[in-house]
C-alpha cells in the first residue's frame, strides 16, 4: 500500500464523513481510488512542468507519455466511486451509500 498525499488524505476523510464506508472491501476500494488519484496528480504535474508534447530522438512531437497514465488513473479513479455510489448525491432512501454521520 502506497502513502497518500495530503490531498487523498483530505478527499478520503471527507469521502468517510459524508458516506458510512465501514465494511472491509468498500475502504479498499476507497483506498485504491485515492491511490490512483494520487497517481493522476502526479503525472499531471509532470506534464504540466515538461508540456503536453515531447521530442524523441527522432524528432518528432509526441504526446507525453505520461498522458496515458493520467487517462487511466482518472478512470481508475473514477470506476473505484463508481463501485462505491459515490457517483450519486447521498439520498436519505435511495440508491448509494447511506450518509455518514456528522
Amino acid at each position: 500500500m502506497m502513502r497518500l498525499s495530503a490531498e487523498a488524505k483530505k478527499l478520503k476523510k471527507g469521502i468517510l464523513e459524508e458516506y458510512s464506508i465501514d465494511d472491509a472491501a468498500g475502504l479498499r476500494i476507497l483506498e485504491t481510488a485515492c491511490e490512483a488519484f494520487d497517481r493522476m496528480r502526479a503525472a499531471q504535474k509532470a506534464i504540466q512542468e515538461d508540456g503536453m508534447t515531447v521530442t524523441d530522438r527522432w524528432g518528432q512531437i509526441k504526446a507525453h507519455p505520461l498522458c496515458s497514465v493520467e487517462r487511466d488513473s482518472r478512470a481508475q479513479f473514477l470506476a473505484a466511486l463508481k463501485q462505491l455510489n459515490l457517483d450519486l448525491e447521498p439520498l436519505q432512501n435511495g440508491p448509494g451509500r447511506p450518509p455518514g454521520r456528522r
